[in-house]
């Protein structure tokens, strides 16, 4: 009796020619395709795995979860990795692999697999979240597999392959670059892009637009937050409360004026550098916004204690720890910093900008009383006298010891 397996499978190359090997390696392939907002003709990859040899197609649509729970947890915290890039991919990934584990338990197996290369960042995030959810769990990486590695090499490898085998895939020779697309971005790598002095090409991205052929009228927007989760998006009076449709609305509002564009080289968990290009429309205004309504509702000692842990919770999505327990712990800890984060933010997108325009709250901290430069309003200018020198103390204490070593 043949052994039943369960394939992350995308409907691309590396998967597609994954599927036809693990048949030919004598396993019954259930293929699983999570549908997290990636544009694909579902129908078409499921007859596409069936044609291959799948015995069965699973296709569970994860949007709503994948925002409510992955990308608005991750903007809660202002989680941005090496300060530029948003997670799109890794913050997919465990959410990918908890739905894999779900279909494995449904067909009574505990065998999976997944065609992250053994060079990258994702077969971590999907090995981890495996064995965190299902310990008795086998895993099958092709690409550490030694009979795999001495077939494909490479891309060319797997082109050729695929055109042996009558499977139909998007890349060519001539245009290699990899793409991973979700409902918060589209990244691009590898091919052409390995070279970090070269530009992307113009016709490469799919979200956004470029600068020279956004609008010539700026977009108006309203977003407002509860406890640090965007609750409604207000734009030329439509309204949108439903997660979901706000984040899809919102991108191609964003994309259509160009913004969430990133291009950088990254340090990967598994200890290379590599080239990224990253289009994160709706997720690049919602962070701007909503770090924008915390300067008015954050206390300033939680911020910046926040602000020092954001990296850190940055680099355990990016490492694909999103169920271990110092994430967990550090879960706990943003909730709470973010109870007050609750108003509204007014922002204009514009030729790739996101340019705040205003913010309200009922929460808001800022006393303009107190502020104005224009009345006491119950502030003594005075105290600053005491203030100063206390700081000051430690300075000049600092500022004699020099003296004396001269």
């Amino acid at each position: 009796m043949k052994k039943k397996i369960v394939l992350a499978y995308s409907g691309g190359l590396d998967t597609s020619v994954i599927l036809k090997w693990l048949i030919e390696k004598d396993y019954d392939v259930v293929a699983y395709i999570a549908d997290i907002g990636q544009k694909e003709d579902f129908s078409a990859a499921r007859k596409k795995a069936l044609a291959i040899g799948a015995k069965k197609v699973y296709v569970v649509d994860l949007k709503k979860e994948f925002v409510s729970d992955c990308i608005f947890t991750a903007i809660k915290a202002n989680a941005v990795y090496e300060g530029k890039y948003l997670l799109g991919t890794s913050l997919a990934r465990p959410l990918i692999a908890k739905g894999q584990i779900e279909i494995a338990r449904k067909e009574k197996t505990n065998i999976v697999a997944h065609g992250a290369t053994g060079k990258g960042n994702d077969q971590v995030r999907f090995e981890v979240t495996y064995q965190m959810l299902m310990s008795d769990v086998e895993i099958i990486s092709p690409w550490r597999d030694d009979e795999f590695l001495r077939d494909f090499e490479g891309r060319k490898d797997l082109i050729a392959y695929a055109i042996k085998h009558k499977i139909p895939v998007k890349a060519s020779v001539s245009k290699p670059y990899s793409i991973d697309d979700n409902i918060m971005h589209t990244s691009f790598e590898a091919g052409q892009l390995e070279d970090p002095y070269l530009m992307p090409n113009k016709e490469m991205f799919e979200k956004t637009k470029a600068l020279e052929d956004t609008p010539d009228e700026p977009a108006k927007i309203c977003v407002e937050f509860k406890d640090g989760i965007p609750v409604s998006l207000t734009h030329d009076k439509k309204k949108f409360t439903d997660s979901l449709e706000l984040f899809t609305y919102l991108n191609e509002l964003a994309g259509l004026h160009g913004i969430g564009r990133v291009d950088l080289v990254e340090n990967r968990f598994v200890g290379m550098k590599s080239r990224g290009v990253y289009e994160t429309p709706a997720g690049t205004v919602l962070m701007a916004a909503h770090l924008d309504i915390e300067g008015l509702t954050m206390d300033r000692e939680v911020k910046l204690l926040r602000d020092s842990l954001s990296p850190k919770y940055a680099s355990l999505i990016y490492n694909g720890l999103w169920y271990s327990p110092e994430f967990e712990l550090l879960n706990a800890f943003m909730n709470k910093a973010q109870e007050y984060v609750t108003g509204k933010v007014n922002l204009k997108l514009f030729k790739g900008n996101v340019v705040i325009e205003g913010r309200s709250s009922n929460e808001s901290l800022y006393n303009p009383n107190i502020a104005s430069m224009d009345k006491h309003g119950g502030y003594n200018q005075k105290d600053a006298d005491g203030f100063i020198k206390l700081n000051v103390l430690r300075l000049k204490a600092s500022a004699s010891r020099l003296i004396k070593r001269k």
